[in-house]
């Protein structure tokens, strides 16, 4: 079991404790965890404050600088088109995730992570975690029975 993508999922449990959905991840630099985040969008009411933002934004914040070239982030789930971009952005080298969104090797995930079109390319990586996503269904099972 990793221990970055355990830290990631128990930042997702925080969130499904909130009401969010259960996302959570963890930047890491030189094996040492410098911020963590999970999904706000509910209590925030902001769109834009999932998980990897936050983490990214608390590692930035950490590091005084915008590039984050020497992290890695691990995530509960794989990151969503704006996520990827993000951590494209601030120049991350590695994401890996325990839980996929789509089975599908031609996702949006790997033709942005793999395009030519950018000036920096993220290496994506599973570490397939079972916690991760029997806490996504719980989730969505749990909305679907109170809808």
């Amino acid at each position: 079991m990793n221990k970055f993508i355990s830290a990631a999922i128990k930042q997702a449990q925080k969130a499904y404790t909130a009401g969010e959905i259960p996302v959570g991840a963890v930047v890491v630099k030189d094996g040492k965890i410098i911020s963590r985040g999970y999904n706000k969008r509910e209590s925030s009411q902001i769109a834009t404050k999932h998980a990897e933002i936050i983490a990214i934004e608390k590692a930035c914040k950490k590091l005084g600088s915008w590039r984050l070239e020497d992290c890695d982030i691990y995530v509960s789930l794989e990151p969503c088109p704006m996520c990827l971009g993000a951590c494209v952005n601030a120049r991350l080298k590695n994401i890996y995730y325990a839980a996929e969104q789509t089975s599908s090797s031609d996702n949006i995930t790997n033709l942005i992570a793999s395009s030519n079109r950018l000036n920096h390319k993220v290496n994506l990586i599973l570490i397939k975690d079972e916690r991760a996503s029997t806490l996504l269904s719980q989730f969505f099972t749990q909305k679907r029975r109170a809808n």
